[in-house]
């Protein structure tokens, strides 16, 4: 089973950037990023299939980017604009394609441990 270690959260004032990044173990198909609020249900930020087609949730386009690193089986979600209602624990998980960019959760096979990220204003 691959595994997944997730890097780079913190805390920035509101504007700021951060940048998250989740190495594989193996191989994977869709990855991408997830996150949960407190009180809140976990969703959908980014994805990217093994086409390396993206997906993004409306609250983040044209603030974050996903990418891959396919040689090192390593993702990315580059953040900037950052606001106060992006803090939440953000999850990377990989997947089936299926469904992938409409980040449909049945199809995750393997979550990580999850990253914090906070914003202030």
């Amino acid at each position: 089973q691959v595994q997944l270690v997730e890097s780079g959260g913190g805390s920035v004032q509101a504007g700021g950037s951060l940048r998250l990044s989740c190495a594989a173990s193996g191989y994977t198909y869709c990855m991408g990023w997830f996150r949960q609020a407190p009180g809140k249900e976990r969703e959908g930020v980014a994805a990217i299939d093994s086409d390396g087609t993206t997906s993004y949730a409306d609250s983040v386009k044209g603030r974050f980017t996903i990418s891959k690193d396919n040689a090192k089986n390593t993702l990315f979600l580059q953040m900037n604009s950052l606001k106060p209602e992006d803090t939440a624990m953000y999850y990377c998980a990989e997947g089936s394609d299926d469904y992938c960019l409409i980040f449909d959760q049945a199809g995750v096979y393997t979550w990580g441990q999850g990253t914090q990220v906070t914003v202030s204003s």
